[in-house]
């Protein structure tokens, strides 16, 4: 994505690490970290931005793009479904692999103040799908610049879970991976499939 990035990643586990380490703690047996439980708010969506696949993915990365500055987290907010989680990969200091599991509320919560003060755009560069029935997977290989179509300071992939409700699409989960030694994002993922 949505990202987040790994930028914000590093920020978050360090946080949510000093912050609450009993969870950590408990989480890391697991390899997995969980932040706090809550829920996003009834923040009412755009019609515009949850009318299909493509409005809410191109919501998803334009909501959290932009100058240094506040961003529209109400708008961010509305196109998770109750109980939505976000998730990242990263290597902690010992070189395992682990995730960290956060609510869009926990996502504002402790990446907030990096959009307030640094520039960051992100966008889609390609996209691989699936769907049956009410349900729609995007592998969206996305690119992160200081710019608006700038020179990308990092790349990945955001695996995102989506269903259609009868009016409206709504994001359930996003699982991000970036690039990084021994990661390379394949050739495939980097061009899109027609859905």
């Amino acid at each position: 994505m949505i990202k987040a990035v790994a930028i914000l990643l590093a920020l978050c586990v360090g946080t949510w690490g000093q912050n609450d380490s009993a969870k950590t703690n408990s989480a890391t047996k697991t390899g997995t970290q969980t932040a706090s439980s809550g829920s996003t708010s009834e923040a009412k969506a755009n019609p515009d931005d949850v009318k299909s696949v493509d409005a809410i993915v191109a919501a998803l990365y334009d909501v959290i793009s932009g100058p240094a500055g506040p961003r529209n987290w109400d708008r961010f907010r509305s196109l998770f479904a109750p109980k939505a989680t976000l998730a990242a990969t990263y290597k902690d200091k010992q070189g395992q692999l682990r995730a960290i599991v956060m609510t869009p509320d926990d996502y504002v919560t402790h990446d907030a103040s990096y959009f307030d003060k640094n520039p960051f755009f992100e966008r889609e560069v390609a996209r691989q799908s699936e769907a049956f029935g009410s349900i729609f997977h995007a592998f969206s290989t996305y690119a992160s610049s200081k710019t608006k179509g700038g020179e990308a300071f990092e790349r990945g992939i955001n695996s995102i879970e989506m269903y259609n409700d009868g009016s409206r699409w709504w994001v359930l989960t996003i699982l991000w991976d970036s690039e990084r030694d021994g990661n390379t994002i394949p050739p495939e993922y980097l061009k899109s499939s027609s859905r």
